[in-house]
């Protein structure tokens, strides 16, 4: 007992004297970080110390914008960070007392040193790199007074077809998200609603050819996630637009931010009214034993309205490394519609008409969408560690009442009184959709990481469609066009990367869960189509550095296309009474496997970047044509054996003197399709070609000019063919106002050629058709930019 207590009080005399030693070899350096113009404390600014260019240790100042180390004593330097201020970095300072005191650091804002240092660049309108290529919409001139889709149509890898259909790389199969995450707007309409999300408020476009497990795995071909605006400079700034365009096109944007201390307020907002007039042309051959039907077929309308997006939220530091941020969207689109279409019917010949039918459609529309998001970002004092957590909820809503009013008359001029009547048609669509996502970053060794996740998302929709036949008593409904569509959606997701790399070599190898349980329930006839599945999907990706401006990349993805509420709900369409088209409950997901090789060189003046890749698909997803013995056809998504596609895509931005600027993207494919599951005739090998080319020009006086040439080749599908399309763009900018503002023409499809031509052929029918969904459009913007 004697000998424990002597050594406790000899361990104990030893700690006293190291705590002395300690003090004797360590000071406190101390400071308080303040604004240069308000003197006002800045709280939760980064501080990091350094020794012999060394990081030793770092933190936050506190509410009051002092921080404090504790350090041996030495000689120092420090930095000191805060968003919209200028880095300030420290003289070497020594610490050779107790306590070193370096008073007030003052902060400048970034706007200050722009005052005192004009910096004149331009960031790239295109970054490439081996996994993901970034388009900045701003940097393209044809885009201003644009929407969303029309900014697709810009990019390169992606099509956009006339009727608003995206593709990434030839296939429908790409998954469009907005900041990341699924958006209403494609919820109802598919790619075509991106019409209703003004270009103004958009920052860039990122297309990722071959996620990794990071990422949902929907979408075959890929990913195209659109990224809004929001900026965090200090103080007040923002960018402000007007638009006038023909056919009518006139809107204002505004995008407007402003940072205090620890809050940020962003606002986004953009109003267009636009009158899109459409034109189309059918004819049709119907073998029906010994006889041909004949249909020759014109229609013409136009889609005018009002869309309404606002988004508006708020970012709160807690630190530079800890933020929260929630943001409101509403969006509203609507209109009104109106179409006609005339049906000429022949038998045999076009000299021996039977009838002759006019079908006008108005249609009243309006399509409100809520969606309230809440977000936390923390980075850790630890490089790459980070944490990220996001709810989102979606609240959307699309109402339409339609009168169709049809009058036919016989070749002798009598009224033909079976195809003579009006209907009425009442469509509402109700969405609700809750999502969860959490993601973590966690360093390890020198340059890996390990990356996990999970992600849940709960989605509910109902389509209550009714079409009335509208008869002297009143309207009476159509029974097999009454009913009550109820989809929902439960996907939930987990998924684990580990990354590292070495001199030359990097890889990174995933794996990604997913649990899917869809249900489809028609109320009125209680007919139930559950589906439950779940799924594994690798990823794998190997980069090689063949040195700092060359490198190679094979990667690997298992990719499903998830039939969803278009694909499956079996209401049909009757804007067109000889046309229908209708999802199909019945549908199965479709799977894919994509290899591909890449290669990115950086040079002087420009990057290139040169793909091969490869799909497999089973189960491939394509709407089939089918016509019926009186020439009414119905088409509707349905799945085909395969479809296997291989290509080579090389894109490019060059620069070969300063005031010249050239973007080139290139596509080459061929795919063999096998639908001989639904017909044997289904089977057939594709090659098609796509490419754009970007020329801009800086020209004297503050212009600017730019030229584009767009052409999809002809592509044979699983019935039939489409055509070439060929269109030319042009855009003038001037700079007025010291630069502060502009002033920008374009006109996009100079022409008036971009049509969709298609053949179709199946058994007993042959049907050609042409459509332009929007003619030649012209617009002149004007924006001016404050402290941007």
């Amino acid at each position: 007992m004697f000998y424990s207590k002597k050594l406790l009080l000899s361990w104990g005399a030893l700690f006293l004297l190291s705590l002395n030693v300690l003090a004797q070899n360590s000071g406190i350096l101390k400071g308080q970080i303040v604004d240069s113009q308000t003197s006002e404390p800045m709280s939760f600014a980064s501080v990091k110390i350094f020794q012999n260019q060394k990081l030793i240790t770092g933190n936050v100042s506190n509410d009051k914008g002092d921080f404090e180390f504790t350090l041996p004593k030495g000689k120092y330097t420090f930095e000191i960070e805060f968003v919209g201020y200028r880095k300030y970095t420290s003289p070497e300072i020594e610490l050779n007392s107790s306590i070193l005191e370096v008073g007030q650091v003052k902060l400048f804002s970034s706007d200050k040193a722009l005052d005192e240092l004009v910096v004149q660049a331009e960031k790239s309108s295109m970054e490439l790199s081996l996994d993901k290529r970034v388009f900045n919409v701003g940097k393209d001139l044809a885009n201003r007074g644009g929407s969303a889709s029309d900014i697709l149509m810009n990019i390169p890898s992606v099509t956009v077809e006339p009727d608003g259909g995206i593709k990434l790389r030839g296939s429908q199969n790409v998954r469009i998200l907005i900041d990341g995450k699924p958006s209403g707007m494609v919820s109802f309409k598919g790619g075509a609603g991106l019409r209703q999300l003004q270009a103004s408020m958009i920052e860039r476009v990122e297309v990722i050819t071959n996620p990794s497990a990071r990422y949902e795995a929907e979408g075959q071909a890929g990913i195209i996630n659109i990224i809004l605006k929001k900026d965090s400079k200090s103080g007040f700034n923002g960018s402000f637009e007007v638009i006038t365009g023909n056919p009518a096109n006139f809107g204002i944007g505004a995008n407007v931010n402003y940072r205090h201390k620890k809050v940020n307020f962003f606002v986004n907002y953009g109003l267009a009214y636009r009158k899109n007039p459409y034109r189309g042309d059918t004819y049709q051959e119907v073998t029906v034993q010994d006889s041909v039907k004949i249909l020759s077929q014109t229609n013409s309308g136009t889609v005018s309205g009002f869309d309404n997006n606002i988004r508006g939220g708020l970012d709160y530091y807690f630190s530079e490394k800890s933020i929260l941020t929630a943001s409101y969207l509403f969006s509203r689109a609507g209109g009104k519609r109106h179409t006609l279409n005339i049906y000429d019917d022949y038998l045999n010949t076009l000299s021996n008409p039977l009838r002759s039918i006019g079908r006008i459609q108005n249609e009243q529309e309006k399509e409100p969408m809520s969606e309230y998001v809440l977000s936390y970002k923390k980075e850790f004092n630890k490089k790459g560690q980070e944490l990220n957590a996001q709810f989102r909820f979606l609240d959307h809503f699309e109402n339409s009442d339609q009168v169709f009013t049809q009058n036919s008359t016989l070749p002798n001029g009598s009224m033909d009184t079976p195809n003579t009547f009006v209907q009425t048609s009442v469509n509402d669509e109700f969405e609700k959709q809750y999502l969860l996502q959490l993601d973590y970053v966690h360093p390890f060794a020198k340059d890996g990481k390990f990356e996990m996740g999970a992600r849940t998302s709960l989605r509910n929709m109902v389509n209550d469609y009714v079409v009335n036949d509208v008869t002297p008593t009143g309207e009476v409904p159509i029974a097999w066009l009454d009913n009550y569509f109820i989809y929902k959606e439960d996907i939930s997701a987990a998924y684990g990367i580990i990354s590292n790399k070495t001199k030359k070599v990097s890889y990174q190898i995933g794996l990604r869960a997913e649990t899917t349980n869809v249900s489809t329930t028609l109320r009125k006839t209680n007919e139930v189509n559950p589906r439950n599945y779940a799924n594994l999907f690798p990823s794998a990706h190997f980069t090689y550095s063949l040195n700092k401006d060359n490198s190679l990349q094979l990667s690997y993805s298992r990719r499903i296309r998830r039939p969803v509420y278009n694909d499956l709900s079996p209401f049909m369409t009757l804007s067109d009474s000889r046309n229908f088209f209708s999802g199909n409950p019945n549908l199965n997901p479709e799977y894919s496997d994509v290899i591909e090789l890449g290669h990115l060189v950086n040079f002087e003046k420009g990057s290139v970047t040169s793909s091969v890749y490869y799909r497999n698909t089973k189960d491939n997803i394509f709407s089939i044509r089918r016509v019926d013995s009186n020439g009414f056809s119905t088409s509707m998504p349905e799945n085909l054996n395969s479809e296997k596609a291989y290509g080579l895509e090389f894109t490019s931005n060059y620069a070969p003197v300063k005031w010249w600027k050239l973007d080139f993207n290139f596509n080459l494919f061929h795919a063999d399709i096998d639908g001989s599951n639904i017909e044997a005739q289904y089977v057939t090998k594709t090659n098609s070609w796509f490419a754009r080319q970007t020329s801009r020009f800086i020209l004297p006086k503050g212009f600017d000019m730019q030229l584009r040439t767009n052409y999809d080749a002809a592509q044979k599908t699983a019935q039939g063919s489409r055509k070439g399309i060929l269109f030319f763009d042009y855009s003038l900018k001037k700079d007025i106002w010291n630069k502060k503002g502009s002033l920008n023409f374009s006109v996009l499809d100079i022409f008036n050629s971009r049509w969709m031509r298609t053949i179709s052929k199946g058994p007993g029918f042959y049907t050609v058709s042409n459509r332009q969904f929007r003619p030649r459009q012209i617009n002149l913007t004007l924006s001016y930019r404050l402290k941007q």
